[in-house]
């Protein structure tokens, strides 16, 4: 079962997860990233439960040969980490795509090309994301308890 907690005095985030592959200097834990609700006893029965799986890779694991594929270990992040991808995956293109819309209602009424140069305004802002991902891989790190 998987288990993720914030401790709030530590400022750290921790998800329960199974070592999926090992790397020289990497693991890659499988994580089962569930909804709030996921826990319940009709979450079976509910189309509201989520859960996903998702791999967390942690770099920089001197003794990655120290674990075992299948072993269940604890993924750490902290909060500041979880903060910053949360602006930079939501806040930073809502701010964009709400700039443009109103930037670009000041030049025309048509709402149908507002919202597709609005959603269009983001590509390059992932692609940036995309290009800069080595160096954003090193402000996101994640540790193993």
């Amino acid at each position: 079962m998987e288990r993720t907690t914030i401790n709030h005095m530590s400022n750290k985030i921790s998800h329960s997860g199974i070592v999926d592959s090992i790397g020289n200097d990497c693991l890659h834990v499988r994580i089962l990233q569930a909804s709030a609700c996921g826990s319940c006893k009709a979450a079976a029965h509910c189309n509201a439960a989520e859960r996903k799986e998702k791999i967390v890779d942690v770099y920089g694991i001197a003794d990655a040969k120290a674990y075992r594929v299948g072993q269940p270990v604890n993924v750490v992040a902290s909060t500041g980490t979880g903060m910053r991808a949360v602006v930079l995956a939501f806040v930073i293109p809502f701010v964009i795509l709400i700039a443009v819309l109103f930037a670009g209602s000041l030049l025309t009424d048509d709402e149908g090309l507002l919202a597709l140069v609005s959603i269009a305004c983001l590509v390059p802002y992932y692609l940036i994301l995309y290009m800069w991902r080595d160096k954003l891989q090193q402000k996101f790190t994640f540790y193993v308890e």
